[in-house]
């Protein structure tokens, strides 16, 4: 374990021992998105705690790939409109609840999903709750503090098993995203699958696929985490930015030279979805998770997918379902949770830690621990 790991692992273990800290006045800190990166630390209000709603003392706040786009746009067409708090991937300690909560109490350990599904509407009915015409979403994990509606106190509101830090329970948000790509596009065991993008995504992707008993290809441009996708299980490991003819390259290392029976997009541009299309093998699946910005398109060749029955499939989000199934990957160490965090950082260092990763550099996910 280098040096970077055994600090992080020290920190996680500490995290355990997180003292209680209510607050005595009535303001406290949060980051703020004004606009194209332009994020500030400011003191706010502490937000009022309604009926079935809790508010949790965050204890970890974990970058995301998402909040990167956000910041580097200042907005989010469905969610954000500046000056806004946000920040989605979360953990900490109930300080209060509200009227007709029954089933939390102050002190408890938890991690909350971002979003809760109605259960009620056309695609609830279907059992897409992940496509919801009233999608309730969660924002503002970049504070000290964050209020938790009473729909997601109900449907998405998870205690921490003892063994996990705050720092580590909150990975289960994103994972339970991964989770729901392998819903859609299930790996069996034996199967070829490449996977491009290195970033949380696809790192989680190799996981899950390794765990599904599949020989997993991994791709990506930074050998730091090319080296962490050997760890988590990668049988090999690519840098696409050596490559000349990456289709060929790739195909190459398939039986047969044939193409990949799954292949997962895990970057979210329009030429890596053509490039995961162009890899699969007669009668393969792409898993075309990676979302590409608003009011952008791709070319497909239609002779492929109709001659070779290509599986063109999207997943999006998560389920009340995946959020206990991620968690569970976590406490149980099948998704070591560790070795995705890499820095913590305080609250006040966000805005620099944004900056470095909307530039392409810094870790591939950092703690902000607010208290």
């Amino acid at each position: 374990m280098n040096g970077k790991f055994q600090f992080m692992t020290t920190l996680l273990e500490n995290q355990h021992e997180t003292t209680i800290r209510f607050a005595k006045s009535g303001d406290m800190q949060a980051a703020i998105l004004y606009g194209k990166e332009d994020v500030r630390v400011e003191r706010t209000r502490i937000p009022e705690v309604g009926k079935g709603e809790v508010r949790v003392s965050i204890q970890a706040a974990l970058t995301c790939g998402t909040d990167v786009k956000v910041y580097r746009r200042g907005y989010h067409a469905a969610m954000l409109k500046p000056p806004i708090r946000f920040g989605h991937e979360f953990a900490g300690i109930i300080e209060a609840v509200g009227e007709g909560v029954k089933a939390w109490e102050v002190g408890q350990r938890v991690v909350s999903a971002n979003s809760a599904p109605c259960d009620d509407c056309f695609y609830c009915k279907k059992g897409h709750p992940e496509l919801c015409e009233d999608l309730l979403f969660l924002n503002g994990a970049y504070a000290e503090k964050i209020v938790i509606p009473a729909r997601i106190v109900e449907k998405n509101l998870l205690s921490i098993p003892v063994s996990l830090s705050f720092a580590e329970a909150a990975m289960t948000e994103p994972l339970a995203c991964v989770v729901r790509g392998m819903q859609e596009v299930p790996v069996q065991s034996g199967e070829t699958v490449i996977i491009l993008g290195a970033g949380p995504i696809g790192l989680m992707f190799v996981r899950l696929c390794k765990l599904a008993g599949a020989k997993v290809i991994a791709t990506g441009r930074r050998r730091d985490r090319l080296a962490l996708a050997e760890k988590l299980g990668a049988d090999e490991v690519y840098d696409v930015s050596s490559a000349h003819d990456l289709t060929t390259t790739l195909k190459a290392r398939t039986d047969g030279a044939r193409g990949a029976d799954v292949v997962i997009e895990a970057v979210g541009k329009p030429e890596a979805w053509e490039q995961a299309i162009s890899l699969a093998r007669k009668a393969g699946t792409v898993n075309l998770f990676g979302g590409c910005p608003a009011n952008t398109a791709v070319s497909v060749d239609t002779h492929r997918v109709h001659y070779h029955e290509l599986t063109l499939k999207g997943a999006f989000h998560h389920t009340p379902q995946t959020i206990r199934t991620a968690l569970n990957l976590i406490a149980s160490g099948q998704v070591p949770a560790g070795e995705f965090i890499q820095e913590a950082a305080s609250l006040e260092d966000l805005p620099q830690i944004l900056a470095n990763l909307a530039a392409g550099r810094g870790p591939i996910k950092a703690a902000i621990l607010p208290s």
